[in-house]
């Protein structure tokens, strides 16, 4: 894609230096020395190239196959990503230009693989240096465990509790890095995250790449909603800015150090619209998305937004303030995409004067490219360490159970096994006695249960740790909470964007337990979608919670509810959540789920299929009224 930049001022001619420095600014915890590199005088005009990732999620695997675009017939897409392959393609895209910094836009760590989480997301961190990483903005998972640990990641150090060092960290000895952990070589950026102790950023606003003596800033942050996405805890002591206003507050500091080359690092996104899903199209221009609304603020000084959040991939030309349009790029996730993008720069003027941006699979079978040894070997030895834990098998399944929505109701049947697992334990009175459990839809990560086997070759039908792991890695504890039935009710109609506290920008449905039906429609006003909630438990009839025209049947009843903490702390937001009285503390999420798998569905047992329970034959757990195939995520909650 091509863009000529409307220069807002003409500046004068800078003297040139040869060479290309990195360094990070504007507040924080930490500074950076620059480094110079030597390169050409350049007098003319030259090009420069970022290449940008996002949503790395510490795979530090392949994630599997992934195609150009939704077309390409599954048996047709290649293996992809790996970060052994990642950087690899790094180092050829440097190789034809030594010009180049690497940067991301957020979500490094955090809801990773047990390959990289029962490290501490060590091997993430470990793994990003030697890919080349420069920059990162912040997402909000590098949040997940709090500012001590994120600061800790960045700096170095093993990972302690009570005093004494976690014999899961710091494992260098094993695989190859230093010991202690070196921490991140790269800097974290945090320019709309604000230390309420300090009233400045928790890390650096921005980092600066100077390349033949024109200074580049990379301005990076996360989506200002994280507090809302993230456990309270994770978060404490900080404050979320608005982000169009964060960039363009900086701007005339950038300006006063003669910089006019910027590029935002936003942890936000959106999604193309249409089915082709082409990672280098932008169908429907992200229309309606948070990330086209940040753009549509920008300072026309901008040249280049590299975003993420959504794990989509596209390529657009997206409107700014000024109403000029600029590149805003995403590169799906977990390694399996890198953004290649050359920038003109002008070194008289200062400025970015044309993008090319190109979104290039990570191609794990490309003879051009060979996997990186050093790193290869990284992966290969930490993968040593978790086999043991991650190649258990903890039962069976009869059939795919996939993260995805599987009809217009927004039913997800993987989170439907999870919330059974977490009513399971919460069901004995010493442990809760609950009779409804709900698990929220974004606390389910890809690809779900597989039936096929793993990598592990424990069988098909098989689940294993391992694979339980990547689907719910967040570590949340179950809490289980008296709620009213009107409590219930307003939890339901919180689902949707704009209701009751909800985000305007979010649709959330959460997965509830087997027994536990209703159903919504969204042509409806706020407050009033929610209609036919029923309950059966065990041998007792089914009760009416909500009638058929959206009444509360016993407003006042109570009823044991199990979430997770996340989301009872009013995570997702769910804000009714927080309302619930006499909480209790429970398992961890994943033990729930490992217990409920071994003692049900783990042969000789019969596996674990759909729809198992009797109070499901009839009908879903979630249904809806039209015949839309459409589940609703974001701001239009009747599609």
């Amino acid at each position: 894609m091509i863009m000529t930049k409307k220069t807002i001022a003409a500046a004068a001619a800078v003297s040139l230096l040869s060479a290309a420095t990195l360094v990070a600014c504007g507040g924080g915890s930490s500074d950076s020395t620059p480094a110079p590199v030597v390169q050409p005088t350049a007098a003319a005009p030259f090009t420069a190239k970022i290449i940008g990732l996002n949503d790395y999620h510490g795979t530090l695997e392949s994630p599997g196959t992934f195609g150009q675009t939704a077309a390409v017939p599954v048996a047709s897409r290649p293996p992809v990503g790996g970060a052994d392959v990642m950087a690899a393609q790094v180092a050829a895209l440097k190789k034809a230009n030594p010009l180049t910094v690497v940067v991301g836009a957020g979500d490094a760590i955090g809801a990773s693989p047990l390959i990289s989480s029962l490290f501490f997301d060590e091997p993430s961190v470990e793994t990003l240096n030697r890919i080349g990483l420069e920059f990162n903005a912040v997402g909000n998972h590098e949040f997940d465990k709090g500012t001590a640990e994120l600061l800790r990641l960045q700096n170095g150090g093993c990972k302690t509790v009570a005093g004494q060092p976690d014999p899961n960290s710091c494992k260098g000895a094993s695989v190859g890095t230093p010991v202690p952990f070196e921490g991140a070589q790269f800097k974290w950026l945090s320019a709309n995250v604000i230390s309420t102790a300090t009233g400045k950023p928790l890390l650096p606003a921005y980092g600066i790449k100077t390349f033949n003596g024109v200074k580049v800033a990379f301005i990076g942050m996360t989506l200002k909603a994280t507090p809302t996405i993230v456990t309270p805890t994770g978060v404490a002591g900080l404050s979320f800015r608005d982000e169009a206003q964060t960039v363009n507050a900086l701007i005339p500091e950038l300006r006063a150090q003669g910089i006019e080359s910027i590029v935002v690092l936003v942890h936000e996104g959106g999604f193309q619209t249409g089915t082709l899903g082409d990672i280098n199209g932008c169908e429907g221009n992200l229309a309606g998305s948070p990330v086209a609304a940040i753009v549509k603020q920008l300072d026309n000084a901008v040249d280049l937004v590299i975003s993420g959040h959504t794990h989509a991939a596209y390529n657009c030309m997206l409107p700014n303030a000024s109403g000029r349009n600029i590149s805003v790029t995403s590169a799906s996730a977990f390694g399996r995409v890198l953004t290649d993008v050359d920038v003109t720069i002008d070194p008289a003027t200062r400025d970015i004067t044309r993008t090319v941006a190109t979104n290039r699979l990570v191609v794990r079978n490309d003879p051009a490219i060979t996997a990186d040894a050093v790193v290869a070997k990284i992966v290969a030895s930490y993968k040593a360490l978790v086999s043991p834990i991650a190649s258990k098998v903890l039962g069976s399944i009869t059939t795919d159970l996939p993260n995805s929505r599987v009809d217009g109701a927004c039913n997800m049947l993987a989170g439907n096994l999870i919330a059974d697992s977490q009513l399971a334990a919460t069901q004995p009175a010493g442990f809760g006695g609950a009779a409804i459990a709900f698990m929220n839809g974004g606390g389910v990560r890809a690809p779900g249960f597989t039936f096929a086997s793993s990598t592990a070759g424990e069988g098909d039908g098989n689940v294993t740790y391992g694979e339980a792991f990547t689907v719910q890695p967040f570590g949340n504890s179950l809490v289980t909470m008296t709620l009213t039935t009107q409590l219930i009710k307003d939890f339901l109609e919180e689902q949707f964007a704009g209701c009751l506290g909800q985000s305007a920008t979010s649709t959330r449905f959460a997965l509830p337990s087997a027994g536990f039906k209703y159903t919504w429609d969204g042509a409806k006003a706020c407050g009033a979608r929610i209609s036919n909630v029923t309950l059966t438990a065990g041998t007792n009839p089914v009760e009416i919670l909500v009638d058929a025209a959206g009444v509360v049947q016993n407003p006042a009843k109570a009823y044991r509810v199990t979430v997770n903490n996340f989301m009872a702390d009013g995570g997702d937001g769910y804000s009714t959540l927080v309302k619930g009285t006499n909480r209790l503390g429970g398992a961890q999420d994943i033990d729930a789920l490992t217990a409920y798998l071994g003692a049900n569905f783990k042969a000789p047992k019969p596996a674990y299929a759909p729809n198992n329970n009797a109070a499901d034959a009839s009908t879903p757990r979630i249904n809806r009224v039209g015949t839309s195939t459409v589940c609703p995520g974001g701001a239009n909650v009747n599609p």
